[in-house]
């Protein structure tokens, strides 16, 4: 949400979204979006070029048709601040097609519910993948995110520095899966625990 091309967040595990949700109406936070499932398909060079420097080339499909790049990742205080160069395109099927012609591959594909809210100076990303549950909190500075994670009663010591793709290699090494697609068809008869992600609850306190 910032103006400069920087994103900066924090992520969070959580054991599920409703008592967050709950937490939200309570601080009379805005609905910005409401849940809407999210298709995305992450391209690469040939020999993954850019994973191996933490960059991203996503395609997304939600309301609109979105095109971002992310650059490399630096943690600061458990918050991740990368660039984000992100523009909406007028054909989903046809920038898949430009992106392929330029000589990207489809790296994988996945899918995710989200609802938005605002709360103060940051964003509230509630997050449901076929793995598990996710709180992001995206704002200007650190000091925001950590103000908005207390708010939520959320434990800043449980926040993730992984993406959603590298939890997703974690359970695949855990679980021994051979599919490269994170969708909901594929995790139909699978149950993924926190120790398969390798991630502690934040909504869960001693």
């Amino acid at each position: 949400m910032s103006d400069s091309n920087q994103e900066i967040e924090a992520k969070f595990y959580v054991t599920g979204l409703a008592g967050v949700k709950a937490r939200l109406h309570e601080l009379e936070a805005t609905l910005i979006h409401e849940r809407i499932l999210e298709t995305n398909i992450r391209f690469d060079l040939p020999g993954a070029r850019l994973r191996s420097k933490g960059r991203v080339l996503r395609l997304r499909r939600d309301t609109e048709a979105r095109l971002t790049y992310k650059g490399g990742s630096r943690n600061e205080q458990g918050v991740l601040s990368r660039t984000e160069i992100e523009f909406t395109v007028g054909d989903f099927d046809k920038a898949k097609q430009f992106l392929e012609a330029l000589g990207y591959q489809e790296l994988m594909r996945y899918d995710k519910f989200r609802e938005v809210y605002q709360l103060d100076n940051c964003h509230i990303m509630l997050d449901e993948l076929p793995y598990g549950y996710f709180i992001e909190i995206e704002g200007e500075n650190v000091e925001d995110i950590q103000k908005a994670s207390a708010k939520l009663h959320l434990r800043w010591e449980a926040a993730i520095t992984r993406s959603y793709n590298a939890l997703f290699d974690s359970v695949k090494r855990a679980l021994n899966l051979k599919f490269n697609d994170l969708s909901y068809r594929n995790f139909l008869d699978i149950k993924v625990k926190p120790e398969h992600l390798g991630v502690t609850p934040a909504d869960v306190h001693a």
